[in-house]
């Protein structure tokens, strides 16, 4: 629910209270006395979803752009004219169920920060992922989400585009890409001084850190994480639900990954740090285009009915534009998720090949205790590099014979280059 309070313009006053009384709309009017071009006050509630089209009729009846209007959340309204009102409004649908377009352009504008504040929490932010991610610590991840201030304008653009208002939108493209350039710089100085400082182990392997690794070779179920915040940061905002969740959301789909392609360049590993960098623009596009559907959905378009056709062809164009250029970054995604994909199926061939071997009645006496299949560091997309097949059996049964056998096995389900190994560990039982 709302209270609208409505300056009224010089000659304006029964017009506008013409209008309300069609609608079926309490209000209270109060002289204006300042000596300035208004002649009133009026003050009404509103269900939420009635706010925009009221709005609407009353700038046509006269009520111009510079009017002094404001929109407060009210809490209850104990009014019979006011419950029909609501039952005319509130229909169940999507559209019944947003806020105004008004109040809209004015949340998209507050979720965003002044410049100073924004890139110093995205900086504080991406200090933290970094760390979190050095420490294998998903905790300490989480937490560097909360921080990040990327929800305004990842919203904000998407916004901009359908009530068309241009400045918003280039205004949130433009916090975006700063966001990501100062997230991903940010992190790669902190890596390298930490590194150069020997607060982390000498010779770390980022490459076996859970939290980076998972980052460094992203698949598609990543864009999952994107479209589902972009949704659901738009449904937050257009029903007037706290977004700070979602906003924890959104960042998680763009700090984590922007800190892990800065750990790589400081671990002068570029070829790593191209994975990270196709999630972050993949996931930035996925909230752009989620949101900008969303709010398309849901009903809502610019200000003047002439101003709908071009802001139709606009929107079309910039949700192809986000098509084409997530398809493209989603290429590379696809490419490591088949990668994982052949990876696995390798893995899993090889150690069925091994059991099979020794299930055989000759090599009875042995057992399969472990098979390891380690990639190499050709980054993004990784393939097999070595298998360690590691047998037990009685102390000194060593069989040349049997790891004869095994590596030919299993070198028919691996690439050119990869090396097996067996090794053969004595196992007494007492």
């Amino acid at each position: 629910m709302r209270l609208v309070q409505l300056t009224v313009p010089a000659g304006k006053r029964q017009t506008i209270l013409e209008t309300l009384d069609e609608r079926g709309i309490d209000y209270v009017v109060t002289d204006e006395d300042s000596g300035r071009e208004y002649t009133a006050v009026v003050y009404f509630p509103l269900p939420s979803s009635a706010v925009e089209p009221v709005l609407d009729e009353l700038q046509e009846a006269g009520v111009e752009e510079d009017a002094y209007t404001v929109v407060l959340d009210a809490e209850t309204v104990v009014s019979r004219r006011f419950d029909a009102l609501r039952e005319e409004y509130e229909t169940g649908d999507v559209e019944s169920e947003r806020i105004s377009r008004q109040e809209l352009r004015t949340e998209a504008e507050e979720l965003t920060p002044t410049l100073g504040i924004y890139v110093t929490m995205t900086v504080v932010s991406a200090v933290v992922a970094t760390a979190g991610l050095l420490l294998d610590s998903p905790a300490v991840v989480v937490g560097s989400m909360v921080i990040a201030p990327l929800i305004g304008p990842a919203l904000g653009a998407s916004v901009g585009s359908v009530i068309d208002e241009e400045e918003l939108f280039s205004h949130s493209v433009s916090y975006q890409i700063l966001g990501v350039i100062v997230a991903i710089a940010s992190a790669a100085v902190f890596a390298w001084t930490v590194q150069m400082l020997n607060v982390v182990p000498p010779g770390l392997n980022i490459t076996e850190v859970g939290e980076i690794s998972e980052r460094l070779t992203p698949d598609l179920l990543s864009l999952a994480i994107a479209l589902g915040a972009g949704v659901a940061g738009i449904v937050s905002i257009s029903t007037g639900i706290s977004v700070a969740l979602v906003g924890v959301m959104i960042a998680a789909a763009l700090i984590p990954p922007a800190a892990a392609a800065g750990i790589a360049l400081a671990w002068g590993n570029p070829s790593a740090a191209i994975g990270a960098t196709a999630l972050v623009f993949v996931n930035l596009l996925s909230v752009n285009l989620a949101g900008l559907v969303t709010l398309w959905y849901a009903g809502y378009r610019p200000e003047h009915l002439f101003e709908l056709g071009p802001t139709q062809q606009r929107v079309r164009r910039r949700i192809l534009a986000l098509v084409a250029a997530g398809l493209l970054f989603s290429a590379l995604l696809a490419g490591i998720t088949y990668a994982s994909y052949t990876n696995a199926s390798f893995e899993q061939n090889a150690r069925e090949e091994a059991q099979l071997v020794l299930s055989e009645e000759r090599y009875e006496e042995y057992e399969l205790l472990n098979l390891e299949v380690t990639l190499n560091d050709d980054f993004p997309i990784r393939g097999p590099e070595r298998v360690i097949v590691t047998i037990g059996g009685p102390p000194g049964a060593a069989s040349p014979e049997l790891a004869e056998e095994l590596t030919a096995r299993i070198d028919r389900h691996a690439d050119d280059g990869v090396e097996i190994e067996v090794r053969f560990v004595d196992v007494i039982q007492r």
